[in-house]
This record gives C-alpha cells, structure tokens and sequence, in this order.
C-alpha cells in the first residue's frame, strides 16, 4: 500500500465522536471508512449543548458549522444567581467572544449538531454506515491487521478485518475494556454520585408568563445553584425552546442495577429535590407533563493508563467521560475525532510501503497530544461542580465574594466555565493546528524511544 489514504477505517459507535471520526477522515481523503452502530437509526434526541468557539473552529474546516450557528443563541452574558433567592451573585458579560477567538460562544440543541454531522458523512461516498450492528469483541489489535465480531441485529456474526479501528463506543465501550483488559490494566467505571434531569420547554409553554419569556428571548445563559445542586438554562432552537440541565445528588440510582444509566424521572421527586428554589424556577419544573420526567446517571472512570494499542484507539467518552459543568464533552471527542484524522494522514510512506509500526506510532501521537489536556478538562469540570455545590459555611462565602468580584470585566469567577481565564485557555485552543505543528517532533521522539527501549510507547 503505496498510500495511506487506502488505509480501512472502521468506527465504533455514530455518536458524537463516531462521527466526527468518519467525517474527519473522509474531509482528508480516506477512500474506505465504515462505521458499526447498535442502534437501528441515529434518531437524534437529547436536550440543549454547548457550542464553544474550539468546536465552533473544527465544523467550520469540515462545513458543518453554518447551518448550526444559523439556529443557534449567540451567548453574551452568563448569569450566576442563588438558587433560592434569583439573587444574581455575578453577571459575566461575554459580547467580544467572537473578536477574541474568531467565534462566539453559542447554545444549540444537540440534534442540530449531531444531524450536521451525519448530514456531512451522507455527502461522503468513503462512508458507509452500518446500522443495528453491534460489536462483540475484538480478536486482534495489530499492528498488523486488526480483527473483530460484529453482529448485525437480523444476522449471524461475522469477522472484519481492519488496518485501524477507532472505538468511540462510549462510557460503556467494549474495546477499552478489551484494550486494558490485554495490558493488564483496568479503569471501572465508577459513579460521580451525581445524577440530572433533561428539560426543554417550547415557547407555547411559556407564552402565559412573562418572567419566563424574558429568559427566553434573552442571549443569556444562566445557573441557578445551590447545596449539592444547580441548573443550567438557556434558549435554543431560534429561541423557540428553552433547554434547562440540572445536577443534583444521585438518589433514584442508588439501588438501580450497575449498567442502569437512564431512569424515568418521577415529577415530584424532582420537585422536591428542587423545592427551595425560587418560585421562576419551580414554574418551569412544574410545566414539565407528568410521565416525561427522564433522569440521567452520571458516570466516569480514573485516567487510563492507555487509550492506543496495536492500530486500536480509543475516543472521547470511551477514554475522558466527563461531568458536564465545563460544557466541553461532545467538544473534546469531535476535537479527537479531528486529530486522529490529522496525526494518521502524517503517516510517512517509505520506499512506496507503510510500515505498521508507523500506524500505532501516529496513534500514540494523538494520544499524547490529547492525553493531558482532556484530563485537565475532566478535572477543571469536577472542580467548578464542588464550588457552584457548597453549602453554608467559609468556603461558600468566599466563594461568593469572588463571584461579586467577577461583576469587573475580566475578572476570575468560581464558575470556570464562566471565567473569562479558563475561557481563553479553552476557546483558543485550535487542535487541528497543534497536532500539524507538533506531529513531526512527537512521531520522532516515539521513533528514538522503539530504538532506545525496544517500543514505540504502543503495549503489543
């Protein structure tokens, strides 16, 4: 193989990152990408995300971005107030996000994300899709040829052959399981002890109140907190709907079977939960139709001592799931997604042949460029929850003088997705640009550590 855009693709899962995958290799010439989805259709549900200036940067290179920005809100102040009081305990102003960064910071519904992305792999013919196939495992994980079962849902099970698999199979993921499981390491997915509630309410639900329109034909994006407990709340959809996201204590999971991540919700437990709160909020808990309360669990694992094996890596929540208080899941695995893309199309050709060992070494590359900073993020995410979540006490009043203090432009506040620092540290980051700036140097320090120590940093 004399060209590495004759490379086989194969993609676990057509979430997020899935298809990101597909795409990002398709928008760099891959002939021959196939992606293996459990469900029958992608049938796009889920409640409002974040749409920040990083991820706004890479959908732009793939040209997905302007159908999205078009019915998105344009975020320009965050307002963090007291979940039992609306007392506004900091107002971010947030208007030059797009001159600072090249892109505003917007809020879209998760559909109109994940819809551009599977309208842009439709486009590609190097995309095939493989729907109501499962995976059951993995044989081989290279650096020759990798191997797996697939099963399709009406049909027997049957063996792929592969020249990298690319396992954006989730929280649950079977291959990471599979891939620590053969290095003789582990990472168990573990419970956050923090459980939320989804919650879109159309305008016509709103229409009899005017507090509640307010919110709705604002560009604002709120959090109401409180102990142990916050909402986050913002217009979406043309402004057609208003998207809340909770967090509260995990208390409905607790005796629930370990696999269990979704339940149905109960309406007045999730009333109660939220019964201090101000009575703007209780109107809009109350206007949610009783039966259509849905919780989600909210799960992690440790740091994994390795995403790559062989010609086998994993991708976003199958190796950094995250809490969602930075608002940068979906974000990081799209940004993966666009730097495995980009280290594997570096793969040198010598003497017309591409070696394997090149293979895994390009994958370790994008390992190491998105190793430390995920991780940073998933930290960042877990610690601005324990701040937004204090109860009485020091730690909340100073909490709260810091709060006063982010009303000057420009000044730190305790909610980092807020701060206008851990804002530039996050929106002008630029993935794609980093891995080409830094492959080179990373592909050949792994090169001289295979000569040194007998690897290239890849477990085979």
């Amino acid at each position: 193989m004399a060209d590495v855009k004759d490379l086989r693709i194969s993609v676990i899962g057509a979430g997020m990152g899935g298809l990101a995958c597909a795409l990002a290799f398709a928008k760099k010439g891959f002939k021959k990408i196939d992606v293996y989805e459990t469900a029958s259709n992608l049938g796009f549900v889920g409640a409002g995300i974040q749409l920040a200036p990083n991820l706004a940067r890479v959908l732009d290179r793939w040209g997905c971005w302007a159908k999205i920005h078009a019915e998105a809100t344009i975020v320009t102040s965050s307002s963090i107030r007291e979940g039992s009081t609306n007392k506004e305990l900091a107002l971010v102003q947030m208007p030059d996000i797009a001159d600072m960064y090249g892109y505003p910071h917007c809020v879209g519904h998760r559909a109109s994300l994940a819809g551009s992305l599977f309208e842009g792999c439709q486009k590609e013919p190097a995309i095939t899709f493989h729907f109501s196939t499962a995976l059951e495992s993995v044989q081989s994980f290279g650096p020759d040829k990798v191997s797996f079962t697939v099963k399709p849902r009406n049909g027997e099970a049957h063996g792929v052959e592969t020249d990298i698999l690319l396992a954006a199979d989730g929280i649950k993921s079977a291959v990471r399981t599979t891939l620590l499981k053969s290095i003789d390491s582990a990472a168990e997915v573990e419970d956050t002890g923090q459980a939320a509630y989804r919650i879109m309410l159309s305008r016509a639900e709103m229409a009899h109140d005017a507090e509640m329109l307010e919110l709705l034909d604002s560009d604002c994006a709120l959090r109401w907190i409180g102990e142990k407990r916050h909402i986050v709340a913002y217009p979406i959809s043309n402004k057609t709907i208003y998207n809340l996201s909770t967090c509260q204590p995990d208390t409905n999971f607790a005796a629930a079977p370990s696999v269990t991540y979704t339940t149905r919700g109960d309406k007045s437990a999730m009333l109660q939960v939220y019964g201090d709160f101000c009575p703007l909020v209780l109107r809009m808990l109350n206007l949610v139709p009783e039966g259509e309360v849905c919780e989600w669990r909210l799960r992690s694992h440790k740091p994994l001592e390795s995403w790559t094996l062989g010609a086998v890596t994993l991708i976003g929540d199958a190796c950094h799931p995250t809490l969602p208080h930075l608002g940068q899941g979906a974000t990081m695995a799209i940004e993966d997604a666009a730097v495995v893309a980009e280290c594997v199309s570096a793969v040198p050709v010598v003497g017309g042949k591409i070696d394997r060992e090149s293979i895994s070494r390009a994958l370790k590359v994008y390992e190491l460029l998105r190793k430390d900073r995920t991780y940073a993020l998933v930290d960042m995410a877990a610690f601005s929850g324990r701040t937004l979540h204090l109860g009485e006490g020091k730690a909340k009043e100073e909490r709260d003088r810091q709060f006063a203090e982010g009303r000057k432009k420009g000044n730190a506040v305790p909610d980092k997705w807020a701060s206008p620092d851990v804002q530039k540290m996050i929106y002008s980051h630029d993935c794609v640009t980093e891995a080409q700036d830094k492959f080179a140097e990373l592909f050949s320090s792994l090169a001289t550590e295979k000569k040194t120590n007998g690897t290239n940093g890849v477990a085979t």
